[in-house]
Formats: C-alpha cells, sequence, structure tokens
C-alpha cells in the first residue's frame, strides 16, 4: 500500500490486517521509497511481489494545490504512472487507484447524482492531477490489458484526519475553544454541498474493490445524498461543550468552489455490495472526540 502513513491509509492498514491480510506499507514520511524515483519503487514491488497494490499516495490538499500545482501534478501523475508500471514488471494481479469526485468539476443541479459516466471537467489543480491519473489507469488497462481498478472518492471524513480538511478542522476550532475557553470559531464558505462518507466505510469499499472490481472500471464510492458544510458546522456547534458563534473569515475562502457535489453508488453496490454503515452524526461525534484528545495531548 502506498500512502500508508496518511490518514486513510492508517485506516485501511487497519481494516485490510482486520480481514487477516498481511499488509506491507510504504509512505515517504516513513523513509519509504518516493513515488517519483521510479526505479526505486519498482524494485520494492518486485522484491514484495503483492497479490494486490493500493495505490493512496499523493498530494491531497486541494488548497496548497493552487500554489504548488506542478508538484501536484508530479506527485498525482507521474507517481500514479510509476506505481503502475512497478505493478506490471512485476505482474502484479491488481492494482486500485484512489482518485477524486473533484474531477467531476462543474456540475449543475441536473447532473446530479454524478455516475461514474459524466463528463470530467476539473477545476483547481488538484482535481486536474487526479483526472489525469485516472486516464493513466485506465491507459493501463486498455493499452497493456492490466488489471487496474479505479477508486473514485468522493468527501470522506473521520477520526485522524488532518485539519486541512474542511469538517475535521471545523471540529479542531470547536475542541480548541472548548480548552481555551473562545466563543469564535472561524469559518470560510458554508454553503457548499457534500457527498460525505465516513473514512471506515471507504476502506471497506477499497478492500471490496481490491478483491471484486472489474478491471478498468471507475467506481464512485460515496452515499449518494450531500449535506452542505453549514450543516456540518451547525451539528458540530450541537455538540460543543459550551455556546459558539461564527465569524467569517475570507482567508478561508477558495478560488473557486464547487455548488454541490454528490455522486450515484450504483456500481460499487452493484458489483461489491458494498453500502455505507456509519451515519454522518456518528462520524462527526467520533472526529469531534478525536479532536478533543489529540488537543488534550498536546505540549
Amino acid at each position: 500500500m502506498t500512502g500508508a502513513s496518511g490518514f486513510v491509509g492508517r485506516h485501511l492498514v487497519a481494516h485490510l490486517e482486520d480481514c487477516g491480510d498481511e499488509v506491507v506499507q510504504t509512505d515517504r514520511s516513513d523513509g519509504g521509497p518516493d513515488l517519483l524515483d521510479a526505479d526505486g519503487f519498482a524494485a520494492l514491488v518486485a522484491e514484495v511481489r503483492p497479490d494486490v497494490v493500493y495505490h493512496l499516495a499523493g498530494q491531497a490538499d486541494v488548497g496548497r494545490s493552487w500554489s504548488a500545482p506542478v508538484e501536484t501534478l508530479r506527485a498525482n501523475v507521474e507517481g500514479t504512472y510509476n506505481v503502475l508500471a512497478a505493478a506490471r514488471a512485476a505482474e502484479v494481479g491488481r492494482v486500485v487507484t484512489v482518485t477524486s469526485a473533484d474531477i467531476y468539476g462543474l456540475v449543475s443541479p441536473d447532473d446530479l447524482p454524478l455516475t461514474e459516466s459524466a463528463p470530467v471537467r476539473p477545476v483547481s489543480p488538484y482535481a486536474a492531477s487526479k483526472a489525469a491519473a485516472d486516464m493513466v489507469a485506465l491507459q493501463a488497462h486498455l493499452g497493456f490489458d492490466q488489471h487496474v481498478v479505479r477508486a473514485r472518492s468522493f468527501n470522506h471524513l473521520g477520526p485522524g484526519q488532518s485539519d486541512r480538511f474542511v469538517c475535521s478542522a471545523l471540529a479542531a476550532r470547536i475542541a480548541a475553544n472548548e480548552l481555551s475557553g473562545d466563543t469564535e470559531v472561524r469559518v470560510g464558505n458554508l454553503s457548499p454541498r457534500r457527498d460525505f462518507t465516513d473514512v471506515r466505510d471507504v476502506v471497506r469499499a477499497y478492500r471490496l474493490l481490491g478483491e471484486q472490481g472489474r478491471s478498468g472500471k471507475a467506481y464512485n464510492v460515496c452515499t449518494g445524498t450531500s449535506t452542505s458544510v453549514q450543516e456540518v458546522m451547525d451539528r458540530l456547534l450541537a455538540m460543543a461543550g459550551h455556546e459558539m458563534h461564527l465569524a467569517i473569515d475570507p482567508e478561508l475562502f477558495r478560488p473557486a468552489d464547487l455548488v454541490e457535489l454528490r455522486g450515484d453508488p450504483s456500481r460499487i453496490s452493484s458489483d461489491t455490495g458494498w453500502k455505507p454503515s456509519h451515519v454522518l452524526d456518528e462520524t462527526l461525534v467520533d472526529l469531534l472526540e478525536d479532536w478533543r484528545g489529540r488537543l488534550s495531548t498536546a505540549d
């Protein structure tokens, strides 16, 4: 598994091991080969010779992609190519590549819910990099007959997530206020609606795709429903230890923000039987409790 030390990677490692799988983890932050080091990564895959490669590594910060577009493109596109090439050389049976629903980009209400056949119209550099990575994976299937399954994940959240992502950032600010006694919570644009899935459901989907996903197919990993960031904020505020109020911070607004993103999970449900098992309120409780624990033990 690439990106094993990341937010989703840690949850996927735990899930795979709980299922009895032997997991070989690699992550640049733990001294593993950089995915841009094609020879180094190929040597690792050739040594391990896994049955499945789960490719989660990359530059995942949408906001950062605006200031570091070339770095984002190289990490997500060239990195994905190198993973696929290494897997081909080692005759790995299956690769699951993880991209993002951001590749669908500009959508209108009439386009929703999005199916895997929806056009790709990325808005951010991050989304463009993931769209290109998705096509690199498709080319590996069509051009080399490689068994590649493409997961297109919509927004996911849960314990352990970085505060670079909106729901986790909101939970972190509330937990920090509970410790300090402050009552102001800085927020950006609260109107976007997103299809939120608990990370623990997401990793179940990835393993099922690694077992049952059809080669060359793309799969939306989503719930099929959308919730506004405002609604998430309201639910978190209701869980807070004392009353708080919102303060709009222009610096938290992105250069471009999609109004709504909501997917159709019919294909993954039909092919693997997957469906979400966590409701949003449960996920938000766990996320807020996780931040309370992290901040209470911080120096």
